[in-house]
């Protein structure tokens, strides 16, 4: 028995034990596992920030190219810019693009007191035709200028401002006439009425000076015979130049005479005025009396023409005929609606007048719909 193993019918023994861990392990390796830095997130291919090498040179970061969009342009470029749109205004098919270019060189502060003749020639250029600016496929265009237009007449001269407040009644005014705004239309019809009060009341023999105005611009005289003849009469009157030396009466009448032929300029240059004024305004009681059969119209032109007709003795002879007729007929017409009848001559009611007609005669029952054997007619509830 000694020799027996002493482990013999045991077990084989098995793997030894863990050592025992301190209770302050897990805190060291929490502290551990902070303290190392999280991987790096994923760059969407679609979101990548953009890197300096991506940056135009020159460009730092956080900072937007900008692209200097405007340039100083000289008085000579200015007026140059000026004469070329002077020479297509008139032109219909072009009109349009010279014209917001003409607006441009405004909102720019290009008109100033060197520039406004120039400018003055673009207006003039485009209303050549008095009737032009009424075409429909320009209406805004020439609305548009002329009314950008009133912001630089503080450099025209007395006449041309004169001249542009005629140009705007026909330009702005008679265009605002087509409109399908009523508040528009109403504007208009009350610029029209303060015009026509400001007018001074014509004369009698207004028109014969106008008449005459218009046979002075189709005779021009030649300027080159004129001072011909004016500087052989002073030689003959004054052979010797003793007139610089003698004190006579001959300095003072050239003077007056230069006076007068002043005042007479200023006189025709206003009577022109007037006559393109009262022209522009004729064109608006035409426009404003096409536009009658237009119910919500009618008002503002009843208004309207019966001012003109009041004040028919500041227009000249031939526009108070005219004006007569005008009021005869709109008057006329006046009369037709309140009687009840429009325009075209048929009943002037409206959609509830038009039910009560239809339902007058139609028998509704309070328990059934209409129609139903009921004595209630409908009168009852269409009042």
């Amino acid at each position: 028995m000694g020799d027996r193993d002493i482990f013999e019918g045991l077990p084989p023994p098995s793997a030894p034990a863990p050592a025992p861990v301190p209770a302050t392990a897990p805190l060291a390796a929490a502290k551990e596992a902070s303290t190392v830095p999280p991987p790096p997130p994923l760059k969407s291919a679609l979101k990548r920030r953009s890197s300096p090498e991506s940056r135009p040179e020159g460009v730092a970061s956080g900072k937007r190219l900008r692209f200097k969009t405007t340039t100083d342009a000289s008085e000579t470029q200015v007026i140059q810019a000026m004469e070329k749109i002077t020479s297509h205004i008139n032109n219909p098919t072009k009109f349009s693009k010279a014209s917001k270019l003409a607006i441009q060189l405004i909102q720019a502060g290009s008109v100033k007191p060197a520039t406004s003749d120039c400018f003055f020639a673009i207006l003039e250029a485009a209303m050549s035709s008095p009737t032009a600016c009424n075409a429909v496929s320009v209406r805004a265009d020439y609305h548009a200028l002329f009314s950008a237009a009133q912001g630089a007449d503080v450099f025209f001269s007395k006449k041309q401002r004169n001249q542009l407040a005629a140009w705007t009644i026909r330009a702005v005014v008679a265009n605002d006439l087509y409109t399908d705004d009523s508040f528009v239309f109403s504007k208009a019809t009350g610029r029209m009425k303060e015009a026509i009060s400001n007018l001074p009341i014509a004369s009698k023999d207004e028109d014969m000076k106008e008449t005459a105005i218009e046979k002075q611009e189709a005779d021009v005289p030649d300027i080159t015979s004129i001072t011909t003849s004016s500087g052989n009469e002073n030689e003959e009157s004054d052979p010797f130049g003793l007139d610089s030396l003698i004190p006579s009466s001959r300095t003072s009448k050239k003077d007056e005479r230069s006076k007068e032929k002043k005042i007479n300029e200023e006189e025709e240059a206003t009577m022109l005025f007037l006559k393109s004024q009262r022209a522009a305004l004729m064109l608006c009681l035409e426009i404003a009396a096409r536009r009658y059969k237009t119910p919500w119209c009618q008002t503002s032109i009843d208004i309207l023409v019966k001012h003109a007709f009041d004040n028919r003795v500041r227009f000249t002879a031939n526009q108070r005929d005219a004006i007569e007729k005008l009021w005869v007929s709109i008057h006329e017409q006046q009369t037709r609606r309140k009687q009840g009848k429009s325009v075209s001559g048929k009943l002037d009611v409206n959609g509830f007048e038009l039910l009560q007609q239809k339902y007058a005669n139609e028998k509704i029952s309070i328990r059934h719909s209409v129609g139903g054997s009921g004595d209630r007619q409908a009168q009852q509830w269409l009042g």
